[in-house]
């Protein structure tokens, strides 16, 4: 018996088929092998098209068949983790109306904040855990003032797993989680939020049934079966956003565990029992895969944008002839400091953690006579983690402290001088294992369809690499003191909401 996982991210699909028993991955691919594009039609807009997604998956699929590793029709139940807060619309027929409007767009920031003015501070936070800020509610009602046309058109909305499980079964569902981290849901009422819907004169039909997290979400269609070999009727048994996902995969789900990753974006994501917010909303708090009314179980989410985009930037104006060990390697040759150079990585859209300003990505106190791709790349390095530590200052402040942070052996995490600056810089201890977020989202599969009776059980065999310890945080916070006093000059003088 296998469970095929499946993890929509940015710039890619990853796909991993899990043989149950064991737990381990047969076969992991990922499509397209270059970075998936990020449609810009104007400054700070992000799109990309929903049927690309479908096409990129089901191009995944069949090539993790093609390793020949498995039997396709031994597959047994489908998890999808996804790029969250992304806008699908879809008409009556199930077709997608335009381009999602994804995470890192935005437009709709001052959508959001008119309409935390109007329904009132303390009300949306207490009820919704968030300002509706540049999330999926203010997108959909971008959407509404400026193309009415297509609006009106528009028969439900979706999160990004929630169209690839539709277009997988031609079962349309969300769950409370997805609509938390689009701030629909009222936590107070364990409805969806009649005051905004009220407010921004949106229809409770536009959203799909909700069902649990762990439940099944729809079966596999005919015509899809025959497309992809898989056997009709496998049941989609888990759907959620990638960084719930990311932390369910390892296994992070009680009050005080904390996960994080960097990849397109970099996050902190800490559980917590109670419903929680920042005043400021600059860190956001949304319902966690295991929440339920009655067994709170809530994600406080540092997001920071600008991470792994970064490091691909950094790639491409390289010449993009170099791996990233190869990078990585290239940034180990300098020293800490990086020879006073210094980068704030806020260039992919409004930063949460700045107040939803927009101010770029910034390179500063370069000397051409000194400095070397070894040191803008080591500065980078610098800049993501001193970020991190800004946004985990933050949650600091709202009493969540972290002793230990898990992640996975992947992304940024690979680079062993990131993850050195990254200890340093926060000051607290990396766990790291050897996790995947398809295979988590496969394994979240066999919990919705009882495979698995626990989460426990279901990952009994996370492996622990190893645990890196901070070291020099001396030196570390001398230096981010003198990145944070550059930051906060960007945001005096260039900031804009």
């Amino acid at each position: 018996m296998f469970l095929l996982g499946i993890d929509l991210g940015t710039s890619s699909v990853k796909i991993s088929v899990v043989d149950a028993a064991t737990r381990r991955a047969v076969a992991s691919v990922q499509y397209p092998e270059t970075e998936a594009e990020i449609l810009t039609p104007q400054p700070g807009w992000a799109e990309q098209d929903p049927e690309i997604w479908w096409q990129n998956t089901k191009n995944a699929i069949k090539k993790s068949h093609a390793t020949g590793k498995y039997d396709p029709k031994e597959i047994k139940a489908i998890g999808i983790a996804y790029q969250m807060h992304g806008l699908v619309m879809t008409d009556a027929a199930g077709n997608s109306l335009r381009n999602s409007i994804i995470w890192c767009d935005s437009r709709a920031v001052q959508t959001g904040q008119q309409a935390f003015d109007a329904v009132g501070h303390a009300f949306s936070l207490h009820h919704h855990l968030n300002s509706p800020g540049n999330f999926t509610a203010s997108k959909l009602a971008w959407v509404k003032e400026n193309e009415p046309d297509l609006y009106e058109k528009a028969d439900k909305v979706m999160l990004p797993g929630d169209f690839i499980a539709f277009k997988l079964s031609g079962s349309m569902t969300t769950s409370v989680s997805a609509l938390s981290e689009g701030v629909f849901w009222d936590f107070r009422s364990n409805t969806l939020s009649e005051s905004l819907l009220n407010y921004f004169g949106f229809s409770a039909g536009l959203f799909p049934e909700i069902r649990p997290v762990f439940s099944v979400h729809g079966e596999v269609s005919a015509e899809v079966a025959q497309e992809l070999g898989l056997a009709q009727g496998v049941p989609i048994g888990y759907k959620a956003g990638d960084q719930p996902n990311n932390a369910l995969s390892l296994n992070v789900l009680e009050p005080g565990e904390v996960a994080a990753t960097a990849g397109t974006s970099g996050v902190i994501y800490g559980v917590s029992d109670a419903l929680v917010y920042d005043p400021a909303s600059r860190v956001n708090t949304f319902a966690h895969v295991n929440y339920l009314p009655e067994h709170i179980r809530t994600g406080i989410l540092l997001c920071i944008n600008g991470t792994g985009i970064l490091y691909s930037w950094a790639r491409k104006i390289l010449g993009g002839h170099f791996s990233y060990p190869e990078l990585n390697r290239l940034a180990a040759q300098a020293a800490l400091g990086a020879d006073g150079l210094k980068v704030l990585p806020f260039g992919n859209g409004a930063e949460r953690i700045l107040d939803n300003r927009t101010i770029g990505a910034h390179i500063e106190n370069i000397d051409l006579n000194r400095h070397t791709a070894a040191h803008i790349l080591k500065a980078i390095h610098e800049g993501i983690a001193f970020s991190f530590r800004y946004g985990l200052d933050i949650m600091r402040e709202n009493g969540y402290d972290p002793s230990v942070i898990k992640a996975g052996n992947s992304n940024l995490f690979l680079s062993e001088v990131f993850r050195q600056d990254f200890v340093g810089a926060t000051g607290v201890p990396v766990e790291l294992y050897d996790h995947d977020g398809s295979v988590g989202a496969a394994l979240g599969a066999g919990l919705g369809t009882g495979h698995y009776s626990t989460a426990a059980e279901a990952f009994s065999n996370l492996e622990k690499i190893r645990t890196v310890a901070p070291e020099a945080t001396g030196r570390y916070n001398e230096l981010y003191e003198e990145w944070k006093e550059i930051l906060n000059l960007k945001l005096q003088n260039n900031g804009n909401r």
